[in-house]
């Protein structure tokens, strides 16, 4: 593999589709996984008929042994992995008081220790890449928390603490790790909000609109790229400003 690789968790719809489509555009190698196959093969495709560069992996994040050994057998194949872009995420939202133990857990586990397992097996061939980048998706959410997001802040905010700390342990192999928050960007999960929670929504963003998720793919395409290099352990909002 002469491109360089990246994988991208949550690569099927939304912000995940987005970087996919921006990393491709850029000239890497782009390896999208999530669970559904079909959705995934349609944008695979979309980018060859565009001549980029893409694959698809169809596993469950939320499955640690297989997410670990699709990882690991992707690195074996292709032999390098120089990219990572964890943005696979869910919510189960609720007060906390009346908040299941699975509600909390599964969330943790498919926003926060997917991230980690994903980072652990691509460790080693990453940090054989000149130039590799760990970019981890969080949320305005994880900066200043939100009410009935206990175990989405949680995990969001957990990705931040681990994002830094594995920064550390790898700037001596001249890779970089950061995260970057979005806010109230245009997706599915946007779209079937009532007109009054939009409304509230726009009045806490100084910008007053909600971002696209090309915004979010543009801020992922500089942190992967060599321009990037001096740049780590840090969180960027891109959120309208919404967490000034």
């Amino acid at each position: 593999m002469d491109k360089r690789v990246a994988i991208v968790t949550g690569g099927s719809r939304g912000i995940g589709e987005a970087i996919v489509r921006r990393l491709a555009k850029d000239g890497l190698h782009v390896v999208a996984i999530a669970r559904n196959l079909d959705k995934l093969n349609t944008v695979v495709e979309s980018i060859k008929t565009d001549a980029g560069s893409a694959e698809a992996l169809a596993v469950d994040i939320s499955d640690s042994q297989a997410l670990n050994d699709a990882i690991e057998q992707l690195g074996e194949r292709l032999g390098r992995i120089d990219v990572v872009v964890n943005n696979a995420g869910i919510t189960k939202d609720g007060l906390f008081i009346r908040m299941e133990d699975k509600d909390f857990d599964d969330v943790i586990n498919t926003n926060l220790k997917s991230a980690f397992v994903v980072c652990r097996a691509a460790g080693r061939l990453i940090m054989r890449s000149k130039t590799g980048r760990i970019i981890n998706i969080s949320s305005v959410s994880g900066v200043t928390g939100n009410r009935g997001q206990v175990n989405y802040s949680a995990s969001k905010s957990g990705m931040i603490g681990m994002t830094k700390s594995m920064a550390k342990e790898l700037a001596g192999k001249g890779v970089t790790c950061n995260v970057v928050a979005p806010g109230f960007i245009k997706t599915d999960m946007t779209d079937v909000l009532i007109d009054q929670v939009k409304e509230i929504a726009l009045g806490m963003i100084p910008l007053k609109r909600f971002g696209e998720a090309s915004d979010i793919a543009a801020c992922v395409a500089f942190l992967a790229s060599p321009e990037a290099g001096y740049v780590t352990g840090q969180v960027i909002c891109v959120d309208g400003g919404m967490a000034m």
